[in-house]
This record gives C-alpha cells, sequence and structure tokens, in this order.
C-alpha cells in the first residue's frame, strides 16, 4: 500500500544516518499511522491533510476542518487519534488547502515560517508534477531493467535541461511550452491523416 511504501522510504532514509529536519508531503501520506511513526522517531513535520479529518480546537468539541469555526493561521488544535498540531491554511485559486505541523510544543512555527516550508514543499510537489506530467519518468514501454534505467536516466536529464531552460529565461511556464512543441506535431500529423479519408466523415442522405 502506499503506506508500506512510505515507511520503506523513510526506514531508508534514517538508514542512511540523514540528519532530518523536516518530512513534508500531501494529504496522500498523512495517515495517522505515518505521522505517529514520524514523531516516535522525533522529526518535525508539515503535511496537507483532508478537509473532512477531525480537529477539536476546545475540550469536548469536534469539527472536520472545513467546518472549523474562528479558524486562524497557526492555530493549535487537536488533531483526532493523534494529538496536538498547528493548523495552517493556503488558498489556490478557489481552492482551499489545509496543512498541519507538528514539533516542540514550546516552539510553535509562525505564519512566515510556514510559508518559508511551504515554499519548500511546493517546490518538491512541482518536481514531481513535471517530471511525471512532462518528462514522463512512469511511462516506458520495455522490460529490461537496464532500458528501463536508461529510460529514467533520460527522464532525469530531461528534467534538467528543462530547469536550465527556465533559469535561462527560454521559457516560464513549462505547461504552456510543452502544448507549443506538440500543436505543430498534431496538426501535422491530422492534416496528413485526414486526407483521401473524406470517406470517413459523416455523409448527407439525401432521400
Amino acid at each position: 500500500t502506499k503506506n508500506d511504501y512510505f515507511m520503506d522510504m523513510l526506514s531508508e532514509v534514517l538508514s542512511w544516518g540523514a540528519k532530518i529536519q523536516f518530512i513534508t508531503g500531501d494529504s496522500w501520506y498523512s495517515s495517522t499511522g505515518n505521522l505517529k511513526t514520524i514523531r516516535k522517531y522525533g522529526i518535525r513535520f508539515m503535511f496537507g491533510i483532508d478537509c473532512n479529518r477531525k480537529v477539536s480546537p476546545e475540550k469536548g468539541q469536534w469539527f472536520q476542518l472545513r467546518l472549523l469555526p474562528n479558524f486562524h493561521q497557526g492555530q493549535v488544535v487537536w488533531l483526532k487519534d493523534f494529538g496536538f498540531v498547528q493548523l495552517f491554511k493556503t488558498q489556490l485559486k478557489e481552492q482551499q488547502r489545509f496543512y498541519i505541523v507538528h514539533q516542540d510544543e514550546d516552539d510553535l512555527l509562525s505564519f512566515e515560517g510556514f510559508h518559508e516550508l511551504h515554499s519548500s514543499h511546493w517546490k518538491i510537489e512541482q518536481y514531481h508534477r513535471v517530471i511525471k506530467q512532462v518528462c514522463h519518468i512512469e511511462k516506458f514501454q520495455v522490460r529490461r531493467s537496464k532500458l528501463i534505467l536508461n529510460h529514467i536516466f533520460s527522464a532525469l536529464m530531461a528534467y534538467v535541461e528543462i530547469q536550465k531552460n527556465q533559469f535561462e529565461r527560454i521559457f516560464e511556464n513549462v505547461y504552456r511550452w510543452q502544448k507549443k512543441l506538440f500543436r505543430p506535431v498534431i496538426k501535422n500529423f491530422i492534416d496528413d491523416f485526414i486526407l483521401d479519408k473524406n470517406h470517413l466523415l459523416p455523409q448527407r442522405i439525401y432521400k
């Protein structure tokens, strides 16, 4: 499962002897079990969290995140089945996203600190999106391990080249650039394919 995969990744990184300052992830990995495991290792974290998770701002009061009254950035609440966390919220177009932060209770994170941490989180999120949606690291039609590794290496090098072009201001929006590359290719294919294919078009029937 995704949670087993997360635990495997965490165990491997810890086995390297890495000194982890923060773990960040999206709501996909913010299960109660994962959060408790990270806390057990004494590692601070920030995770996206689904808006239907329940929190308690005061003893005896439970609310879904999206229905929490008098919300304020950095608010300390009790996350059900876990414990105290700080709560933050971002607004992306018309979509609200909630995040929880856990660290020492006497060392609360300011909103400015959250903004800086979220900026790092978003860069990781963008990396995963680009390497999947633009570099297609998951899409390979081979089975031999060497060929798979070649594909992964090529996808990583493509990502590096994209970053280089963005730094040099050759383009800014990678998705707009991708569409610009493919539009003439698609147009040429359609123009060539449609030749002598009029019989495939809907025909008007005369009575």
